[in-house]
């Protein structure tokens, strides 16, 4: 009599057996069950016999020989964690226990083909399944029925301890989804073909997030189905099948969208919580109501069908229906506990899912509203930015950039970088940033700037430290000023190719008080590109600061020896050239980057004239106008510039206690702009008939593209703009 005590183990279905292809999505799949060879005895080194199992007197016990019989390749004892002999010497081997996963079936019809025949009692080394041979008896019947075994299909889980097994590698595979796609794509792998043969997955529409209240009726749509393939072996029992892109649809079409109704069938089940089988009446009737009545999928009679609700942390957010085919052994009683296990999972998987989409669309817009959307487009200069963050997990920070549209067609260029990248630092990054847009609104100096974002960032607390870079451009003098608190030095790239780390005074953080900030004032040429950035960019744990902003000067040099040195490299592939720059471990901090390309406008574009403000001011400006139009050949504008002219002229000289300035630039549009020492600015008002003056800024109004007027620190300025032709 052969004692041999065989101990089965699970097989893994995401760790694919020897000989199954390992594309197969749905991991192992059964093989033909081979029964172990009895081991000959070996003599032991004493000579003594080796003493038998306990429980088996006078029993051989396998041995681990060199003479064993192999099977396969490996010992039949290899995959059998307790079959082991009673005194193991030192040093000998002991065998491997299966690795945990999802239980496989083993072929029900037995039909090996192995050294041992087709009785298939016994599974092989390697392969595990729901039943073993005391699953079936020697005719092939199912025990505890006495039905015959369906060929090739997964048999049922009999034990507690294959329901356990298959229950906690499922559930780790729906934890493992971080999206909502993921974590039902994971849900219908881990049961396809183990527990059901099909599933259906309807999810409600919209999905609530969190504690938010559902508004309208409650509809269920069909998110995902899944089915076993129907390419088999008619021999060797299912054939591994390469993973499909999308998930394998149903061969039949079911109803996509369902609204339950209060009081329905289906909404007392779904309000029960728990899974039912759908052989009740009450269950069929939900059943049809989810499916639809003009549903073609049939449903198998008997416990083949498992509806369960999925429900969240708050309340019932879909439901999911498992079937099994005709031919396969119905579901038992502890599979609801299955069903119910999974649906729970799934459903709070879910959830926070939707949860961190929520966060993580809430963090983008954030960060959107707190950067520009789009930039302006100043005259005589074009921009570009780009903005990283540190990573997808942390998508807010208190890195930031902006370009400032200032009076006399300048433009002021910021970067900030506050400290951190998590909420808090993106709060205070907004407000220094509109502090910024209101004292760059005023025309103060860059140092000046500096000084009230200083008092600013100590107002919000005595921790809040940032770094700033603030420059202003002027296309007609081709210069530029640049005040910097704590910040990375610019790089200039000229059109010859060359790039020059601008030498401008550090200064302290944002934040520190006290300091003074001081301004330098250098020359922009035109075709010149200037590029802002914070430290993101060049410093990392893999290099320093200084070493960074050399690599990046190097970067700039190359990437414009490419354009030649007559044509400067296009703006947008400049910026994408140097994020190109940071490797794998560069990424330590968030990255703004702001590159401004100076066009500045020629000398020959540019009327500048200084008036006195008395009476014949206005006549003045008109011929003067006159002239400028007909040396550039604008004659046709020359009625709407005297005309406008005149009157923005008229109501600056009526206040001004000293010279008014005119100047007009010819760009891709004509801009006239009028300066005078008084800060109240014109308001645009409807004159009443009787009045005989306030006309003024209503004819600009209507007859200029755009027009506005500015504050300075020494007064005001005053201007429109229109189209050349």
């Amino acid at each position: 009599m052969d004692s041999t005590r065989v101990t089965e183990q699970p097989t893994s279905f995401e760790r694919p057996q020897p000989g199954v292809d390992p594309a197969d999505a749905r991991g192992a799949l059964p093989r033909t069950p081979q029964p172990p060879q009895a081991l000959p005895l070996q003599p032991r080194p004493d000579g003594a016999p080796r003493s038998a199992a306990p429980g088996a007197a006078g029993e051989p016990a396998r041995g681990t020989g060199a003479d064993a019989p192999r099977a396969g390749g490996a010992s039949p004892a290899a995959g059998y964690e307790h079959a082991q002999p009673v005194a193991a010497e030192p040093g000998a081997h002991r065998p491997r226990p299966a690795p945990e996963g999802i239980p496989a079936q083993p072929d029900p019809g037995g039909r090996g083909t192995g050294p041992a025949g087709a009785s298939g009692a016994v599974r092989s080394s390697g392969t595990s399944g729901g039943a073993d041979r005391r699953s079936s008896g020697p005719s092939g019947q199912e025990r505890r029925s006495g039905q015959p075994l369906p060929s090739n299909r997964p048999l049922p889980m009999r034990r507690d301890g294959d329901r356990l097994r298959f229950v906690g590698a499922a559930t780790r595979r729906i934890a493992r989804g971080m999206d909502l796609d993921e974590i039902v794509m994971g849900l219908c792998r881990a049961t396809v073909p183990t527990f059901s043969d099909a599933i259906l997955v309807y999810l409600r529409e919209p999905l609530p997030v969190g504690d938010e209240r559902p508004v309208g009726p409650l509809v269920l749509r069909l998110r995902r189905t899944d089915r076993i393939p129907t390419e088999r072996d008619t021999e060797i029992g299912f054939m591994p099948v390469p993973a499909p892109e999308q998930p394998a649809e149903l061969s039949v079409v079911t109803n996509e969208l369902c609204e339950v109704r209060s009081g329905s069938a289906l909404g007392e089940v779904l309000r029960g919580v728990r899974p039912v089988f759908t052989d009740a009446p009450s269950a069929r009737a939900a059943l049809t109501e989810l499916l639809g009545e003009d549903s073609e999928l049939a449903v198998p009679d008997g416990q083949r069908a498992v509806l369960a609700p999925l429900r969240g942390r708050r309340r019932v957010i879909g439901a999911a229906l498992f079937l099994r085919r005709p031919e396969r052994l119905p579901f038992e009683n502890d599979d609801l506990l299955v069903a119910a296990q999974l649906a729970t999972h799934s459903a709070l998987g879910i959830d926070k899912a939707m949860l961190y989409g929520r966060e993580a669309y809430i963090a983008d817009e954030l960060q959107r509203t707190m950067l520009p959307e789009t930039l302006p487009r100043p005259t005589g200069v074009r921009l570009a930015s780009r903005y990283l963050p540190a990573a997808q997990t942390a998508r807010v920070g208190g890195d930031w950039y902006d370009a400032i549209p200032l009076p006399g067609s300048r433009v002021a260029l910021v970067v900030g970088d506050v400290m951190g990248h998590s909420m808090t630092s993106a709060a205070i990054m907004g407000q220094l940033r509109t502090t910024a847009q209101t004292l760059a609104g005023l025309d103060l100096p860059p140092q000046e700037v500096l000084h009230h974002l200083d008092e600013q960032a100590q107002r919000l607390g005595t921790d809040r430290m940032a770094t700033c870079l603030y420059a202003v451009y002027d296309p007609v003098s081709h210069r530029i000023t640049i005040a910097n608190a704590g910040h990375p030095p610019p790089v200039l790239l000229h059109l010859g190719g060359r790039a020059e780390v601008l030498k401008v005074p550090p200064g302290a953080p944002i934040g520190v008080g006290g300091v003074d900030f001081e301004a330098v004032e250098l020359d922009a040429p035109a075709g010149g590109t200037l590029l802002l950035y914070t430290d993101g960019l060049v410093e990392s744990r893999l290099r320093d600061v200084w070493t960074g902003i050399e690599q990046l000067r190097e970067k700039l040099a190359a990437t414009a020896r490419l354009t030649g040195p007559d044509h400067p490299p296009p703006l947008e592939a400049l910026c994408d050239e140097v994020l190109d720059m940071l490797g794998p471990g560069d990424r330590d901090d968030d990255i703004a980057l702001l590159a401004a390309r100076f066009d500045g406008i020629a000398p020959s574009d540019v009327a500048y004239w200084f008036l006195d403000p008395e009476e014949t001011a206005p006549g003045q400006a008109r011929r003067l106008a006159r002239r400028a139009l007909a040396r550039w050949g604008l004659e046709e504008l020359t009625d709407s510039v005297e005309l406008l002219v005149s009157e923005v002229v008229t109501n600056a000289v009526r206040y001004a206690s000293r010279p008014v300035t005119l100047r007009l630039l010819r760009t891709d549009v004509l801009r006239c702009e009028v300066g005078d020492d008084v800060p109240q600015l014109p308001r645009l008002r409807q004159a009443r008939a009787t009045d005989e003056g306030g006309r003024g800024l209503y004819l600009v109004n209507r007859l200029a593209r755009r027009w506005g007027a500015t504050r300075l620190s020494t007064g005001k300025v005053v201007w429109f703009e229109l189209h050349r032709g």
